[in-house]
């Protein structure tokens, strides 16, 4: 059964994982790594894009653990078509390389986010379930001026749907755009977690959009957000 662009696992459901590596002995890591966890099933496996795309339709995961460099397909290339196929799965790039550029054709894939090669188990773990949270992985400098030189690139918008938002949505936009979480933003705010959550997800319907992070890239085009200071 197929899920709404962004619905999160039902509460109490295990979040089902595929996980996509061209190394068998990367794969099991990882496996090893998720089996340990409760909340998360590792319910496929693929060694190349075009797997991750086929096992997509057939075992409708929560989340894709995807690598970069993989035959077939690429990683990039498999979570552009992932997220075309099946919006509603999110899409976690495991790469070695931390810079702009592996991170700007990550987000321009439409990648939630990405978790390096080396991090701790806590590390990753921490990052998938801030993922399936609605919560993007982009609370860096280099985050941010990824997302403006990403939104650079944007087809502009003839009728923006951002002029229907609030002044209280304008506000969560800005901080949703500086890679805040809800609890982080209902803090700046001083509202709920629960209310920040409700006011992220009508942002991301009005902007028509299937996640936070494509919906900061897309405010960031309409002009919504000043860019950041040198």
């Amino acid at each position: 059964m197929s899920r709404n662009a962004g619905q999160r696992p039902e509460r109490g459901r295990r979040a089902r994982i595929v996980v996509a590596d061209d190394h068998e002995l990367a794969r099991a890591g990882l496996r090893t790594m998720l089996a340990a966890e409760d909340d998360f099933e590792v319910v496929g496996e693929a060694a190349g894009g075009a797997e991750a795309l086929a096992l997509c339709a057939t075992l409708t995961p929560d989340l894709v653990l995807m690598d970069v460099r993989m035959p077939d397909l690429d990683g990039l290339a498999a979570t552009r078509a992932i997220k075309q196929a099946f919006p509603e799965v999110c899409v976690v790039i495991v790469t070695m390389y931390e810079n702009a550029d592996y991170m700007f054709e990550a987000l321009k894939a439409g990648a939630a986010g990405y978790v390096l090669k080396d991090a701790t188990q806590a590390q990753l773990v921490g990052a998938i379930r801030q993922v399936l949270r609605g919560d993007a992985l982009l609370n860096s400098e280099l985050a941010t001026q990824v997302l403006y030189r990403l939104a650079g690139g944007a087809t502009p918008q003839s009728t923006p749907p951002a002029q229907r938002l609030t002044p209280r949505e304008y506000e969560v936009l800005r901080l949703l755009a500086q890679g805040q979480t809800n609890r982080e933003i209902a803090r700046n705010l001083g509202i709920t977690a629960g209310t920040a959550k409700v006011y992220v997800e009508r942002i991301i319907a009005k902007l028509g959009v299937s996640d936070r992070t494509q919906a900061a890239v897309r405010a960031i085009g309409l002009g919504l957000l000043a860019p950041p200071r040198e």
